[in-house]
């Protein structure tokens, strides 16, 4: 089965048109500023695997309107920035668009998860001209976006890599020193943006 039914098709076009806008507003921002908003943009429909695995690990029915409405990630960006402020001023610009409503937001760079996780996250409402799985038209869809900064990227990737895809023996260590590293990753984020921030002042 599709958990997703005849909905897969109008998902697959909002990550599209999503990708697209995001490109086009950091070339906007390039030519107007002569640097980037971000450095790099992914994204991705969740797969059908694991939405349902997602359903049945939260202990909801494994049908169309958990994976649409219940659970509001099935499609996600990811944002990565050079600089902290970079993502304020992303996060600043996604409130102005005008399809766009702001569901949620979880700041885990002013206040990281206790293993050092440290990142934005935003859930987004979009209206579009199809009907959703509760028959409204325009139906409204759910993205999650996080945006990070290179640093806070490279510590996810590895902290996921490394506790998820082997059997640690001793991971109170492991989870130690992880924490330790991406402290000492968001202290060098910091000095970063205030190096950037000198230099702005000198010009």
């Amino acid at each position: 089965m599709n958990i997703y039914g005849p909905y897969q098709v109008t998902l697959d076009k909002i990550l599209e048109e999503l990708l697209d806008r995001f490109k086009n507003l950091n070339s906007s921002y390039q030519q107007e500023h002569h640097q980037s908003l971000f450095e790099h943009l992914i994204g991705r429909v969740k797969s059908n695997e694991s939405m349902i695995e997602k359903c049945q690990r939260k202990n909801l029915p494994v049908n169309t309107h958990s994976a649409l409405k219940v659970n509001k990630d099935s499609v996600g960006l990811r944002i990565v920035c050079n600089f902290i402020d970079d993502i304020y001023l992303c996060i600043d610009m996604i409130e102005q668009m005008p399809d766009i409503t702001i569901v949620k937001k979880k700041d885990y760079i002013t206040n990281a998860k206790p293993n050092g996780y440290r990142s934005y996250h935003l859930i987004i409402e979009m209206e579009l001209p199809e009907a959703d799985c509760e028959g409204n038209l325009p139906g409204k869809y759910y993205v999650e976006i996080q945006l990070r900064t290179i640093a806070m990227d490279t510590w996810a990737s590895l902290e996921h890599e490394m506790k998820y895809k082997h059997n640690i023996k001793n991971p109170e260590l492991i989870g130690k020193e992880l924490k330790r590293v991406a402290d000492e990753l968001a202290s060098c984020d910091v000095s970063m943006q205030t190096i950037r921030q000198l230099i702005r002042e000198e010009n």
